[in-house]
């Protein structure tokens, strides 16, 4: 059972009961269309029932649609939650680094403020930290397959995008973005190709495609 080794992990860093571990994590850091979307957990309650339930429990691009989704309930039942999003013109602006932490920033702040939390500690999923941020924190590699918390926050994270995704394929089919959610396969360079960058395209992502394509010889 993998949650189990998850959350094993979690308790070598709640070392005190006084001691309230919150994990974050983002998701669409990579895509070249759409917002980039930050979640941050904590868990009240950790007791074996809830270890049975999220036994499926691990970074969220390792699982399917279905396990997420049927994860993501759970995790909603069974935590304080919060979902930040950047849009693609703060990306734009400042950059999808800085966007990121930033958004798991506000995503943390949200959850300390809800369950009024005394004493958090943040587990950051990446190898970066919380800028400006007050709190005591840590960076995990690879977090999303080591933390109970932050596996948690990257498939509330991965499943929200997802569905904002789906609601802007709706509105340009064209792209995919059902399939590919923003990120940049063939069939989204070739649609852009074809039909250009919208409005929810971060066009910065796009410099070396257009690049190439004015090398081509013709």
């Amino acid at each position: 059972m993998n949650s189990r080794k998850l959350f094993e992990y979690d308790k070598t860093i709640i070392k005190s009961d006084r001691i309230q571990l919150v994990g974050t994590d983002e998701a669409g850091r990579g895509p070249g269309a759409g917002d980039v979307f930050s979640a941050a957990v904590y868990f009240p309650e950790i007791n074996d029932e809830l270890i049975n339930d999220l036994s499926k429990l691990d970074d969220s691009k390792k699982l399917t649609e279905k396990t997420r989704e049927e994860l993501y309930d759970i995790i909603v039942e069974n935590s304080v939650w919060s979902v930040c999003q950047g849009s693609v013109e703060q990306i734009e602006k400042t950059n999808i680094l800085a966007t990121s932490l930033w958004t798991m920033k506000v995503a943390c702040e949200d959850v300390i403020k809800k369950a009024n939390l005394s004493n958090p500690f943040i587990l950051v999923d990446g190898n970066k930290l919380i800028r400006n941020f007050k709190y005591n924190q840590k960076w995990v590699k690879k977090g999303d397959g080591t933390s109970a918390s932050i596996a948690a926050a990257s498939i509330i994270a991965k499943v929200t995008r997802d569905r904002y995704m789906d609601e802007l394929d709706r509105e340009f089919p064209q792209y995919d973005w059902k399939n590919n959610k923003g990120y940049l396969t063939q069939k989204h360079l070739v649609a852009v190709d074809k039909y250009g960058l919208t409005k929810y395209h971060r066009k910065s992502f796009f410099t070396n495609h257009f690049q190439k394509q004015m090398a081509l010889p013709f």
